[in-house]
């Protein structure tokens, strides 16, 4: 196992910072999250994802509480659920989130999901921006948003958002979103960048063999790609022994081929969730 890095640092368009990788929380409940919160600070992650949809942020702020890590040191980001979008709910989301939280910031905040046929997300991104204005978020960002929803978001406020947040992992390797994202200074974030045990991307045998060649296992393969792309992947572990080998995979150094190799098992069907345009979080 290769030995826990110093962290490196994701600039954003702010011209704030995130670190290059994050410890993820869903589907994570309240203790239990505040325990894998804790071990995850405990190993070295300072990067913490949640979501209100989740129902675990005061688990993550009992953890983020409990750790005694400076909160210059943390980076903490949470999301709107699709139930408080609109111009009325969303401040009121953003307080009881930094409430759950026991925060006076957020580092990021997400919009969860587009929910286009709700068509309140740009209203919901005037409100963050005031939020922001007001000094209760330092970054904003969306979650599984598409080239369009982003479009219509730059057209009515002129707000480039810092990150967009999606489903990425080999096999939904989304290159034209990210060459988007690179073109439009937007840092692309992973959920579920592992993929899921159900897809079996771990046991690919592109995976498996290029795990073999670097002398790593196939989850730091995957990991050591997506920061090869540009990626800062957000993985979930209950298990401080992964969290660590997950954190170790920022040593780990693919040429060019290898990347290719695991880019090229991307196919149409490869998506674990429904599309952002049919996804109701509600």
């Amino acid at each position: 196992m290769t030995s826990a890095p110093a962290i490196p640092n994701v600039t954003l368009n702010t011209g704030l910072t995130t670190p290059a990788i994050g410890f993820g929380t869903w589907p994570l409940l309240n203790q239990d999250a505040t325990e894998a919160v804790s071990q995850a600070l405990t190993v070295g992650y300072r990067f913490i994802d949640t979501a209100t949809k989740y129902g675990n942020e005061t688990g993550v702020g009992r953890a983020l509480a409990a750790s005694g890590i400076a909160r210059a040191d943390l980076c903490i980001q949470t999301k709107l659920r699709g139930a408080d979008q609109g111009a009325l709910f969303t401040p009121r989301a953003i307080d009881a989130s930094l409430a759950n939280l026991g925060l006076d910031y957020l580092d990021l905040y997400l919009i969860h999901w587009p929910l286009p046929m709700v068509d309140l997300y740009v209203d919901s991104w005037q409100a963050m921006i005031a939020a922001q204005q007001a000094g209760l978020i330092r970054s904003l960002g969306v979650s599984n948003f598409q080239i369009s929803h982003l479009e219509r978001l730059f057209e009515a406020t002129g707000v480039v958002p810092a990150v967009n947040q999606v489903e990425l992992h080999p096999y939904f390797a989304q290159s034209e979103l990210l060459a988007y994202h690179a073109e439009h200074g937007i840092v692309t974030q992973a959920w579920s960048p592992l993929g899921r045990s159900l897809n079996g991307v771990l046991d690919d045998p592109a995976v498996t063999a290029v795990a073999a060649e670097v002398g790593v296992t196939p989850a730091q393969a995957i990991l050591a790609w997506h920061r090869a792309r540009g990626v800062v992947p957000l993985p979930k572990s209950s298990q401080p022994a992964r969290m660590a080998d997950n954190l170790a995979a920022l040593n780990v150094t693919l040429t060019p081929d290898q990347v290719d190799r695991i880019s090229a098992l991307s196919r149409p069907d490869g998506r674990l969730n429904d599309g952002p345009d049919e996804h109701d979080e509600r």
